[in-house]
């Protein structure tokens, strides 16, 4: 798996607890930072990616590090009965919870605090859920990714849209320039904490794309893999079934 990444690199704590501390100390400009770094375009992603979410006609939905919830909010286009976002940070899920209670659909999606490692559901709870950005933060990959596996209901889908590394010019290059010297500058500027963003590049790089990705997936028994480039390569919406 590589190095582990984490946002401050202290001595003597876990990237799960670095990764929730980070997004805590971020979450109040976490929407508008999202938005303006990656232009926008990562709305047309999740629309993408909700879009495969569909194939199954989802009625009761998870959102895994959801965040302040814009997946789940996508995700009310395909008229679920319940979605329940997921995440570590409760500074990002009160941001979220407001957003649900302006929008008054606090009644549909609820947002909880809790670990991918070890979720609080039942066996085949959901029709399918969705990650948005959030795998890469795992600590153990393969223990996040068998718990969605778990909650997963038989014939169920999940549906992971996470950053990859472009290949091709000149999004390669563009790319390399924006993340490197871009992010970390924005990022530093509004939200006053400049290793949050310069861990959102490095954790890009340390991450196992690609094939190597669908591989942990499948290790874990997730079936009928497949994974469709966005962005020009900048993100990757991986899909998988339970069986």
């Amino acid at each position: 798996m590589g190095t582990t990444v984490k946002p401050y690199n202290k001595e003597n704590t876990s990237k799960k607890e670095e990764v929730a501390e980070m997004f805590d100390n971020i979450s109040v400009k976490y929407d508008f930072l999202n938005h303006f770094l990656s232009l926008g375009i990562d709305k047309i992603w999740r629309k993408k990616a909700v879009k495969i979410l569909g194939k199954v006609k989802p009625k009761v939905i998870l959102d895994m590090a959801t965040g302040t919830g814009d997946f789940a909010i996508e995700s009310l286009k395909l008229n679920p009965t319940k979605i329940v976002g997921v995440d570590l940070s409760n500074g990002m899920l009160e941001v979220g919870r407001n957003k649900m209670i302006k929008k008054n659909i606090d009644h549909i999606i609820e947002m909880h605090q809790g670990d991918s490692e070890n979720l609080n559901f039942e066996t085949n709870t959901f029709d399918g859920f969705t990650v948005g950005f959030g795998v890469r933060n795992f600590q153990d990959l393969s223990k996040g990714l068998s718990e969605l596996l778990r909650v997963l209901r038989p014939g169920g889908i999940g549906v992971i849209l996470e950053f990859s590394k472009p290949k091709k010019f000149p999004v390669k290059q563009y790319y390399k320039f924006h993340s490197k010297y871009i992010i970390p500058t924005i990022g530093k500027m509004i939200s006053k904490d400049k290793a949050a963003y310069t861990y959102l590049p490095e954790s890009v790089q340390a991450f196992p794309e690609g094939e190597a990705f669908k591989k942990i997936m499948a290790e874990v028994g997730f079936n009928k893999i497949d994974a469709k480039l966005v962005g020009g390569g900048i993100a990757t919406i991986y899909y998988g079934y339970k069986a």
